[in-house]
């Protein structure tokens, strides 16, 4: 590696989706900023994945591992133990995630590592994604509801951040991960950077290809998954601030409340 060169682990876990995993992979391979680790993590496929992910054995700049313990068979949960473990297995100061079924710009860790020098008091970046569905694409803006108590937080494959942040969150969730299994890994590392470390930047540029898949359909604007996931997420950020960020009164957690109150209570009935 060249000593002006800071090297980047792109993390990259996977469940059941060989078909795109190439197509995940080759996106890191094929960077224009080339001292990078690829560390991919399979949790226990029953596809084909494995035999796909042993392709690249012999490639230096990847290594892969496979889930040997016992799987949750909970989304959110899993993602969590998945990116732990190849963060510990990394070596990189900066580090990129990537879920499987998306994929990268061929220059987005160019540009990642040129932002974390323009502003070298940041410590956690987010792209914005480009959105893939039935073959077209579409831009997502840096914006949320004007009513929104929350900022814009990208998914997973468009967060970035550095080691010491990691860290940190690692040393202050391990604790809660076990709760609101609904509030996924990229949004608690975003919540936690925003409102806890303060330490947060959003770069105006889509850079990562991203496919709502999967778990993500659950979870449907405004639906009764999307209200129960909300108001676990106001009560996650109570516990990861160490119950300094008092969630209970704004606009955005009470109405939120009361929807999920009347969504169990027609559910009970």
């Amino acid at each position: 590696m060249k000593k002006n060169k800071e090297l980047v682990s792109i993390l990259i876990i996977n469940y059941n989706n060989e078909d795109y995993l190439d197509r995940s992979i080759k996106s890191c391979l094929n960077q224009t900023y080339k001292e990078i680790e690829i560390l991919i993590f399979d949790d226990k496929s029953t596809d084909n994945s494995k035999k796909k992910i042993l392709r690249y054995k012999n490639n230096k700049k990847i290594r892969f591992f496979f889930n040997k313990k016992i799987k949750k068979k909970i989304p959110a949960f899993d993602a969590f133990n998945a990116y732990k473990v190849l963060f510990k297995k990394s070596k990189g100061n900066i580090v990129c995630l990537l879920d499987s079924d998306d994929f990268f710009k061929k220059d987005k860790v160019k540009k990642i590592v040129k932002t974390f020098k323009e502003y070298e008091d940041k410590k956690f970046i987010q792209n914005l994604p480009r959105e893939l569905e039935n073959d077209s694409f579409n831009d997502k803006k840096n914006k949320n509801n004007f009513l929104s108590y929350w900022p814009y937080l990208a998914p997973e494959s468009c967060i970035s951040f550095k080691r010491e942040l990691m860290e940190k969150f690692l040393k202050n969730s391990i604790r809660l991960r076990n709760l609101y299994n609904d509030v996924w890994f990229g949004f608690r590392l975003g919540i936690y950077s925003y409102f806890v470390e303060k330490n947060f930047y959003s770069l105006n540029e889509n850079l990562t290809i991203y496919e709502a898949m999967g778990e993500s359909g659950k979870y449907s604007l405004f639906n009764s998954n999307w209200f129960f996931r909300r108001r676990n997420s106001f009560e996650f950020l109570y516990l990861i601030s160490g119950k300094k960020i008092n969630h209970l009164i704004n606009f955005d957690y009470i109405t939120t409340y009361i929807i999920c109150l009347i969504l169990y209570l027609f559910k009970k009935n």
